[in-house]
């Protein structure tokens, strides 16, 4: 699928990664894909929520707001979420330990039939962020676009409809319809 992809839509995904890592999040979610998208302001689409008053400063305040710092013990606390209590009450029903990692195992040297398999990697993608990806495809298949674009990226956004990066622009004000209609409009 990023065989689709223009450059500056690479461009966004690779720095959605970066937004997460900045705000200490583990994983990526549309509201750092929206963050990304953001942090290209002079890509028309982007333009169209820069231009109503939602550059990357204030969509990145509003996840600060709606998410905090990350996994930080202090930050939940502030939101009345004690770490202790949630690791007590799981442990107490699956077990001690149960929320600690698993000991990694040491790289196997055996040969042959005897030979483990590597572990699969997981996804960094929230599972909204990967529905939004699949519906870039689906934005750019449904526009006849040859490509995937910035803009066909924050369409998924808006389609997805339900994670934060969509939160983030109807939390601003705007109308996820009319920031469709915009979007479609610079795109051709």
């Amino acid at each position: 699928m990023f065989e689709r992809f223009t450059d500056d839509a690479r461009r966004v995904v690779g720095r959605a990664g970066q937004e997460a890592a900045e705000l200490k999040h583990g994983s990526i979610g549309t509201e750092h894909l929206l963050l990304a998208v953001l942090a290209l302001p002079g890509d028309p689409s982007a333009a169209v929520l820069v231009d109503a008053g939602l550059d990357h400063a204030t969509a990145q305040q509003a996840v600060r707001r709606l998410l905090g710092p990350g996994d930080d013990a202090e930050a939940l606390a502030a939101i009345g979420v004690d770490l202790g209590a949630v690791r007590e009450a799981v442990e107490s029903v699956f077990g001690e330990g149960a929320l600690d990692a698993p000991d990694e195992e040491p790289a196997a040297r055996r040969r042959g039939w005897f030979r483990s398999e590597p572990k699969a990697r997981r996804s960094p993608f929230t599972a909204p962020a990967r529905k939004v990806l699949e519906l870039s495809l689906r934005e750019s298949l449904r526009l006849k676009s040859g490509h995937i674009a910035v803009g066909h990226l924050l369409l998924g956004v808006l389609r997805e409809g339900e994670g934060l990066g969509a939160k983030v622009i109807a939390g601003h004000g705007l109308d996820a319809q009319a920031v469709r209609r915009a979007v479609e409009a610079t795109l051709g």
